[in-house]
């Protein structure tokens, strides 16, 4: 019985020393490289193999040169998305066809990094709308908002552009001003009015197109205060 439980514990060992061995040898192989030489034919070098960085795929992102901020002003004109719904309905009248004009957008904003640029919105338009008389279908009142929107503007730019387009989301929210005007047939104004919504804000995603150093074409497309927006921005 001790001569069996010996050969099995050298054999055991031996397992052991031959595992330990194999993994040593892997390990020693995985910090050598084999080589050919022009006139010595095989070999091994005992130099650790050099590390390879992972490569970007973006090489236009690899070559850029040190981001300056910088500030920013767009001027824009756009078609209206949200502004129609605000206006009210009325027992006993029916709505015509909508008027929209605007909204023409202004921003003023800083772009702190490659990524990101924060400032303030402003856009104004107004939108009208003709009521009829549910019973003789006869013209009544029209009802116009005129609106001023006041917006926190973030732009988050993709990193997968070209020094000639860059291509961003647009995120924006703050607040709602408007002047209700509702007048009849003979432009006296009366004494109704609606409730709209005091939260204005836009998403959008756009490009800016570069023209010169100092300006750019922008280009969006959104829902919120508009759905459609092009202009001009200008770096200072």
């Amino acid at each position: 019985m001790i001569s069996d439980y010996k050969i099995v514990f050298y054999e055991e060992n031996q397992l052991f020393l031959l595992i330990l061995t194999v993994f040593s040898c892997v390990s020693a192989y995985s910090q050598m490289r084999i080589f050919v030489g022009p006139s010595f034919g095989y070999g091994y070098s005992m130099r650790q193999r050099p590390y390879q960085s992972r490569k970007n795929g973006n090489t236009y992102n690899n070559q850029l040169p040190k981001f300056e901020p910088y500030v920013s002003i767009s001027i824009g004109y756009g078609f209206p998305n949200l502004d129609k719904n605000q206006l009210p309905g009325f027992f006993n009248y029916y709505s015509g066809n909508v008027s929209q004009t605007g909204p023409v957008t202004g921003s003023v904003d800083y772009r702190f990094s490659r990524n990101m640029s924060i400032g303030l919105l402003v856009s104004h338009g107004n939108v009208s709308m003709p009521y009829y008389n549910y019973s003789s279908g006869n013209f009544a009142f029209t009802g116009a908002l005129d609106n001023w929107s006041i917006m926190l503007n973030m732009q988050h730019y993709m990193q997968v552009g070209t020094d000639k387009a860059s291509p961003y989301i647009r995120t924006a929210i703050g607040v709602n001003i408007w002047n209700q005007n509702f007048t009849d047939n003979s432009g006296n104004k009366l004494n109704m009015a609606g409730t709209p919504q005091d939260l204005a804000y836009q998403i959008s995603l756009g490009t800016d197109i570069k023209l010169t150093k100092q300006s750019a074409l922008f280009i969006e497309a959104g829902y919120g205060k508009y759905i459609l927006q092009g202009g001009l921005k200008f770096k200072l």
